[in-house]
C-alpha cells in the first residue's frame, strides 16, 4: 500500500489530536526535555521501529540506526550518539538490535557490487571472516544468514564494550549494561542473545584501559 505525502501530514495531525484527547498537556510536558534510560542501536530497516517493538513512548528510548546495525570504532556518528546517551542522558541500557531477514547482511554475504554501500558492508564481511569456520558449516543459506545476523550483533556488543566511552563509564557507574537482541520480523518478537555485559572483565588485556 502506497502512502502519499499528504497522508503523512494528515497522519501527524491525527497523532497529535489522539494524544491531546488523552492528555491536553502531553506535548507541553514532552517539550520540557528527555530522560530515556535506553539507547537503541538498530537497523535502518523500516520494519523494526524501536518504540513500537518495545511498546515504549516518545522520550523513553534514544535511537541510532544505520544499515545492518553496524557498530564500529570509526563511525563518529554512532560514537557521538553513544557518548551523548551514556555521559549526558545517563542511559542504563545500550541495546544493539539486529533482525532476521536483514538486507544488509544478505548483501554482505554475496559477491555482487551495490555501490557506495559496499564499503559499509565490508564491516559485516569482516564478521563473516572472523566466524567463517562456523558459518561455512551451515548448508542452508537462510540459516547461515540468520546466524550472521546474530554474530553481527554479538560483535557489535563487543565493539561497544571496547570503546573508551563505555569503559570509562563503567569506572564511574555500576548501572550501565550493553545488550544484544535480534528481532524476528515474522513474529514481532525479540530474542535476547544472552550476551549482556556490565564490565570490561572479559574483553582481554589488550583492551584494558588504565
Amino acid at each position: 500500500m502506497s502512502i502519499t505525502y499528504e497522508q503523512l501530514l494528515q497522519g501527524n495531525r491525527d497523532f497529535v489530536q489522539k494524544e491531546l484527547d488523552v492528555d491536553p498537556e502531553y506535548f507541553t510536558k514532552l517539550a520540557q526535555g528527555q530522560s530515556p534510560e535506553v539507547l537503541w542501536i538498530g537497523c535502518s530497516d523500516s520494519r523494526v521501529p524501536a518504540n513500537q517493538l518495545t511498546n515504549t513512548r516518545p522520550g523513553e528510548v534514544f535511537v541510532h540506526r544505520n544499515i545492518a546495525n553496524v557498530c564500529v570504532h570509526s563511525d563518529m556518528n554512532m560514537l557521538s550518539v553513544l557518548d551523548y546517551a551514556v555521559n549526558v542522558l545517563k542511559v542504563k541500557h545500550v541495546i544493539v538490535a539486529g533482525h532476521y531477514g536483514c538486507g544488509g547482511v544478505a548483501a554482505a554475504m554475496g559477491n555482487n557490487q551495490h555501490g557506495l554501500i559496499d564499503n559499509w558492508l565490508r564491516h559485516i564481511k569482516d564478521v563473516y571472516r572472523l566466524h567463517a569456520h562456523q558459518l561455512d558449516l551451515i548448508s542452508d543459506p537462510r540459516e547461515r544468514a540468520n546466524k550472521l545476523v546474530e554474530l553481527n550483533v554479538i560483535e557489535g556488543v563487543f565493539n561497544l564494550c571496547k570503546t573508551t566511552i563505555i569503559q570509562n563509564a563503567w569506572k564511574e557507574r555500576t548501572d550501565l549494561m550493553v545488550h544484544g537482541w535480534v528481532v524476528d520480523i515474522s513474529t514481532g518478537l525479540i530474542e535476547d542473545l544472552k550476551v549482556s555485559c556490565n564490565s570490561s572483565e572479559n574483553l582481554g588485556k589488550v583492551f584494558a584501559l588504565s
